[in-house]
């Protein structure tokens, strides 16, 4: 044991002292929870929108201040024609045109109703219908509240409510695969380079005449790397809900313990990347860019997974980050416990005991 703590010891020493091992392990989940959180977000905001008001009556004020009020829109100078507008969507000053009919006010009070036309740069189909849906329902809300006595013989009137996130914190689809993505790309990454660094620095005669048996070594190798991952998501966590306000529901030790399986299966794929690999170059592009790819497409937390062909959800379960992607949005999110998430659990335990059962095998005990 004493042999062990030593060797765990050189391997803390290996870590602090190397300035940019530090910086991949605190400075990038940082960085990427700054960026997920704020830069990036499925939510549409600050459009571009023009108007060309050819009524000019307090009902079309009122509609256009309504927009304007919104925080999803930027009004900008008014239309002049249709010419003003195809010119304007290609240099990109608006993204919407909204044109009143004329006598848009009298046309309310007739059977068939006043027009508006609502012109779209659809060169984004998502933004674009997203863009026209705020508009829809901007309009259908004044429309409302200007005649609420109005009803049909036959109306259906939805009631709608958004569970897990009424707010529509867009930070709260992002942060658990933020978390997913972090420990799969940090901590495979680092382990990565843990063997091979001993191959290309000539230390790795040390090793294998030393008393230590491969399974210490490797064991050796990752704690250091488990305890400042298990740091990182304290991290993690705490600006996750004092900088991005996303609320723990569920139990903290469950999700810390969750967190702590991940780890070591992350880290035990580290491993093996480092033991068939004899660089430190090669290492750490296998784990970074082999790793990160599938983590942000195959997971579900940027793509649908449901949206993609099959042959990539099946190649999807392959990836751990899936299930703890899945783990921590039903604990953190939804508040469910151990029985909601025993069977990713389950898998994710089986893949630690796989990868560290190979990393073993491959770890070689003779130089060539």
């Amino acid at each position: 044991m004493k042999r062990l703590l030593a060797f765990i010891k050189k391997e803390f020493y290996h870590v602090f002292r190397d300035k940019r091992t530090l910086l991949i392990l605190f400075g990038l989940p940082i960085a990427q929870i700054i960026l997920f959180g704020f830069a990036l977000s499925s939510e549409v905001k600050n459009i571009g929108i023009a108007f060309q008001d050819n009524s000019h009556d307090i009902h079309t004020e009122k509609i256009i201040a309504k927009i304007q009020s919104s925080s999803y829109f930027n009004v900008e100078n008014p239309i002049l024609n249709y010419k003003d507008i195809e010119n304007r969507f290609k240099d990109g000053s608006i993204k919407c045109a909204v044109i009143f009919s004329s006598n848009f006010g009298s046309d309310l009070q007739r059977p068939g109703g006043a027009k508006i036309q609502v012109i779209a740069d659809a060169s984004d189909p998502n933004t674009a219908t997203i863009v026209t849906n705020y508009l829809t329902a901007i309009v259908n809300d004044y429309q409302q509240q200007l005649n609420p006595t109005a009803k049909l013989n036959y109306q259906i009137i939805p009631e709608l409510r958004q569970l897990y996130n009424e707010q529509q914190n867009g930070s709260l689809n992002f942060i658990p695969g933020v978390i997913a993505l972090i420990f799969m790309i940090v901590s495979t990454a680092l382990t990565s380079v843990s063997v091979v660094r001993e191959k290309e620095l000539g230390t790795m005669e040390i090793l294998l005449v030393s008393p230590f048996k491969p399974i210490m070594v490797l064991i050796a190798k990752a704690i250091p790397y488990l305890v400042l991952s298990l740091i990182n998501f304290i991290l993690i966590l705490f600006l996750s809900v004092y900088l991005l306000h996303v609320e723990i529901k569920g139990s903290f030790l469950l999700l810390f313990a969750e967190s702590i399986l991940f780890i070591i299966t992350c880290l035990s794929l580290g491993l093996l990347i480092s033991n068939v690999t004899d660089s430190q170059q090669t290492a750490m592009l296998i784990s970074m860019m082999g790793m990160m790819l599938p983590t942000l497409i195959l997971t579900g937390f940027m793509f649908p997974l449901e949206n993609m062909p099959w042959i990539f959800r099946v190649i999807s379960h392959a990836v751990p980050s899936r299930y703890y992607y899945s783990i921590v949005k039903s604990v953190m999110l939804k508040g469910l416990g151990f029985e909601f998430v025993w069977k990713e659990t389950l898998i994710l335990a089986g893949m630690a005991a796989f990868l560290l059962t190979i990393a073993l095998k491959k770890f070689k005990i003779r130089l060539s």
